[in-house]
């Protein structure tokens, strides 16, 4: 790592998602609105924001989104940046947006590498479910339809909560993020960042279905979306996610390491984004389950492709990952 930029080895650390300053929110409220937590969170606990979609009706039960940002981000510019609000006001589902707090890591990341937070009940992974708690306390929520996704350190995060807590959510999206387990400390995680785990996704792949109780037959259904030019975390990364999730799901079906979910795909296939960006698909359905997809961005960095260009870290000319999300996550019930 000798001569890399510390900025650069930060983002490594950490995984980065993006980063902007300045945005209100004012300038993101449009149709629905925010509820904020306003606690302010010293030692334990997490604060978080919950976007409520224009037309919610109490008593009438909606989806729900746990929306995870990156580093040196906040939840307004997470939501901007994936105008995931705005699809939730046509889909009608709420989204929680948790904020990592800047005591427990100095540019916000969540701390996906540490293995206090990579357990069930304990650490970040408990603060975030609490928050879930609450919500589905105060609204309407579909118990059988919620559903985790994050960018980068978030992204490495909703890898662990779905591994975790995969009796809780019905599906995760994991972009530009990597495996459950990938590293074991911050040193670690840069090289990580830079080269892929050096632990066995399908070691960790156990693991992940062990942490939320072993429990068989139950579907892990994880969408991975990656860059392949991404040089803050290498597309190792997300390759190893797809084996440990494939290998977590092999346990899933029937409880047993047999192969009765392979490594090959079960289709692929490629497609151009309306900016130009080319992509690849691969498809893992079993026994009519969509347990796995994972896109390939062609030529794109550490980005969420289809993203708002207002904000850093927005890759225009790519697929709409938000829509690809809410496709794949609309497929799947808990």
């Amino acid at each position: 790592m000798a001569g890399i930029p510390l900025r650069r080895r930060l983002m490594q650390v950490a995984l980065l998602g993006t980063g902007l300053a300045g945005v209100t929110a004012l300038q993101l409220c449009h149709a629905g609105s925010y509820v904020h937590d306003h606690r302010i969170v010293l030692v334990g606990g997490r604060d978080h924001q919950l976007w409520v979609p224009s037309g919610y009706t109490p008593g009438e039960p909606v989806p729900l989104i746990v929306a995870l940002h990156g580093c040196t981000q906040t939840p307004l510019e997470f939501a901007g940046l994936t105008r995931l609000n705005q699809l939730a006001d046509a889909e009608k589902f709420l989204v929680i947006y948790p904020r990592q707090a800047l005591l427990a890591n100095l540019v916000g990341c969540w701390n996906w590498m540490f293995s206090t937070n990579q357990v069930r009940g304990q650490g970040e992974p408990a603060f975030i479910m609490d928050i879930v708690a609450q919500v589905r306390a105060a609204y309407s929520v579909d118990a059988s339809r919620i559903y985790v996704a994050g960018a980068s350190a978030g992204g490495a995060m909703a890898s662990i909560l779905m591994a975790c807590y995969s009796d809780v959510f019905a599906a995760a999206a994991v972009a530009g993020g990597g495996m459950y387990k990938a590293a074991d400390n911050p040193i670690d995680a840069l090289s990580v960042a830079a080269n892929g785990s050096r632990h066995s996704p399908q070691a960790q792949g156990r693991d992940a279905w062990e942490c939320s109780g072993s429990v068989a037959p139950r579907a892990v259904p994880v969408l991975i979306l990656h860059g392949s030019a991404d040089n803050v975390a290498n597309p190792v990364n997300g390759e190893q996610a797809l084996a440990q999730f494939l290998q977590t799901n092999d346990f899933g079906d029937d409880g047993i390491d047999n192969d009765s979910v392979r490594n090959s795909p079960t289709s692929t296939s490629a497609g151009i984004a309306a900016g130009g960006l080319r992509y690849t698909v691969r498809d893992y359905v079993y026994n009519g389950n969509h347990l796995l997809e994972h896109y390939l961005v062609e030529g794109m960095g550490h980005a969420w492709p289809g993203g708002d260009p207002a904000f850093a870290f927005a890759e225009p000319n790519g697929p709409d990952a938000t829509a690809i999300i809410w496709a794949f996550f609309e497929q799947h019930r808990r």
